[in-house]
C-alpha cells in the first residue's frame, strides 16, 4: 500500500487523479451553475424594460382633482359602480353598489356552495367574483372601481375572479382598517 502511494507520487498528476475516481463522467450537457454567462444570456429584463420612461410615460398612475370626472366607457369615474370586497379568514363577501351605495348584487363563497372551511379559500373567491362578474354583466355593468377590506387568502384572486369574468376594473382601493393601538396578544403557551 505505501509503495502504490509513493509510486503515485512520483506518476504525473493525471495518473493520480485517475487513481481516485470512482464514478463514470457526467454528461456535459448538465447547466454548469459555476460558469459565468455571457453578455446576452439570461439578462435580457434588464435591456426589455426601461423602468424610468415607463413611469413618465404613466404620469396619471396617482389620482388628481381631475381624476374623479375622467370618462371610462363614458361614465366618468366618480359614476362608476363600485365593487366591495369584504376578505376575512372564513369567507369573502362581494357586494356590487352604485356610486351613491345602494345595493345591487350580494355575493358570497357562502352562497355560492362552499361550506365551512372551503369558504376562505382563494379558489373559493374566485370562483364567486366569476360568477359575481357574470351577473353584473347580465344587469348592463361592464366597469367597476374595487373596493378591499380585510386580509385573507382571497385578496387577490377575488380582484383575478373579477377581471376573468369580464369585468372592466378601473381602480383597485385597499380599505383594510389599521389599528393604531392594537389589542395585547395572547399569553405565549407554555409547553
Amino acid at each position: 500500500m505505501l509503495v502504490a502511494i509513493r509510486n503515485s507520487l512520483r506518476a504525473p498528476i493525471n495518473s493520480f487523479t485517475r487513481m481516485l475516481q470512482t464514478s463514470a463522467p457526467v454528461a456535459s450537457e448538465k447547466f454548469d451553475h459555476k460558469r459565468i454567462p455571457l453578455d446576452d444570456e439570461g439578462v435580457q429584463g434588464e435591456k426589455v424594460v426601461d423602468l424610468d420612461n415607463v413611469l413618465k410615460l404613466k404620469q396619471n398612475i396617482f389620482p388628481t382633482a381631475d381624476s374623479d370626472n375622467l370618462l371610462f366607457d363614458g361614465t366618468p369615474y366618480k359614476n362608476l359602480p363600485i365593487c366591495n370586497i369584504r376578505v376575512s379568514h372564513n369567507n369573502t363577501i362581494f357586494t356590487l353598489t352604485d356610486y351613491t351605495g345602494v345595493v345591487k348584487i350580494i355575493k358570497s363563497c357562502g352562497i355560492e356552495g362552499f361550506k365551512n372551511t372551503k369558504k376562505g379559500t382563494n379558489i373559493a373567491a374566485q370562483t364567486t367574483a366569476i360568477s359575481l362578474a357574470t351577473k353584473a354583466i347580465d344587469r348592463g355593468i361592464k366597469t367597476v372601481r374595487v373596493r378591499m377590506k380585510g386580509l385573507g387568502p382571497g385578496r387577490l384572486s377575488a380582484v383575478k375572479g373579477l377581471q376573468m369574468g369580464g369585468l372592466d376594473i378601473v381602480s383597485v382601493t385597499d380599505n383594510t382598517p389599521v389599528s393604531w393601538n392594537p389589542p395585547r396578544p395572547r399569553k405565549a403557551r407554555r409547553l
